[in-house]
């Protein structure tokens, strides 16, 4: 198993991404391999002040890198030395299993898009976001930013890429899959609601249960969150606030403290034809890790097989 990291993405990198690296090597057994991909010499003093040795890893050499503020496409044409453009290369080539990065979202998606390409059969690949219950365990939400604007055909393909996930991912058999909506009742919503709706109820793809209002986020009445890339990306800033208030009122609470993003450590891109996860810009050593991580349980699942074999 390879698992290719971009150390030159994020806010914080290289020095977040190599602390993060280190911790993943520790975590993983020996034959499952981390790649870096970036600026060794930049990264090589972080490892001396770690005093970790870097011969653990292979390292893919480049200089060039991605801003966080450059347009995407122009950057991954412009930039084909990139260590977001070398890493997708290399998936592309199956030189990896997987590649992470918490650089710009952004080139991460065009790259996909690019190289490995979509899954044939998928109509659009979404984001998916993890959103912690109250009761415990995980669900779900897709799409929460690749998408703002949502066909009904689209929409009803993200309940089948988030119900595989989950089964694969988190082990949730027979998952529920719900539609965000303004109100319950079948009726309600805008254009593309209404039309999902029909097309959710009669599909045999997944069990799907209804319309979820946005009180429904953190209960256990789905397990698979369906809504547009807007109205994802926006219930998605809302909820991580959570964490970040709870610590500046001072006060400790276990459900709160799931929001950290930290855990998680990126969020899949669900369609394309390998494991791609996306990092948050701010990722920490942790969140980095928890990324890598993250791709390991995704290669291993054989997710992308199980989407193929549905959308074949």
């Amino acid at each position: 198993m390879k698992i290719g990291l971009d150390i030159m993405g994020g806010d914080y990198a290289p020095k977040a991404t190599v602390l993060g690296a280190i911790s993943a090597y520790k975590a993983l057994p020996e034959d499952q391999k981390i790649i870096l991909i970036g600026d060794k010499e930049q990264a090589l003093p972080f490892f001396s002040e770690q005093d970790f040795n870097p011969d653990v890893f292979e390292f893919i050499h480049t200089t060039e890198v991605i801003g966080m503020g450059e347009h995407p496409t122009k950057a991954i044409v412009q930039k084909p030395n990139s260590s977001i453009s070398i890493g997708f290369q290399l998936l592309k080539e199956g030189k990896l299993d997987s590649f992470a990065s918490a650089g710009n979202t952004g080139a991460m998606m065009v790259g996909a898009m690019f190289s490995v390409k979509t899954i044939p059969g998928v109509v659009r690949p979404a984001i998916a976001s993890i959103v912690p219950k109250l009761k415990g365990g995980y669900g779900i939400m897709l799409d929460v930013g690749a998408n703002a604007d949502c066909k009904p055909d689209t929409l009803l393909q993200f309940g089948i890429l988030g119900k595989l996930f989950v089964e694969n991912v988190y082990g949730i058999d027979n998952p529920k899959v719900g539609l965000m909506n303004i109100g319950e009742e079948e009726e309600k919503g805008n254009l593309a609601t209404q039309a999902t709706y029909p097309l959710m109820k009669e599909t045999n793809l997944f069990n799907f249960v209804g319309n979820l209002e946005g009180r429904d986020l953190f209960n256990d009445k789905a397990d698979v969150i369906v809504c547009d890339g807007f109205t994802g990306n926006i219930i998605l800033k809302l909820a991580e606030t959570f964490y970040i208030l709870t610590l500046k009122k001072g006060f400790k609470d276990e459900f709160f403290d799931r929001f950290n993003y930290e855990q998680y450590g990126g969020s899949p891109f669900l369609g394309v034809n390998a494991p791609v996860i996306i990092g948050h810009g701010i990722s920490t050593p942790e969140a980095i890790k928890n990324m890598v991580l993250l791709s390991k349980t995704m290669i291993e699942s054989k997710l992308i097989d199980k989407i193929k074999s549905v959308f074949k």
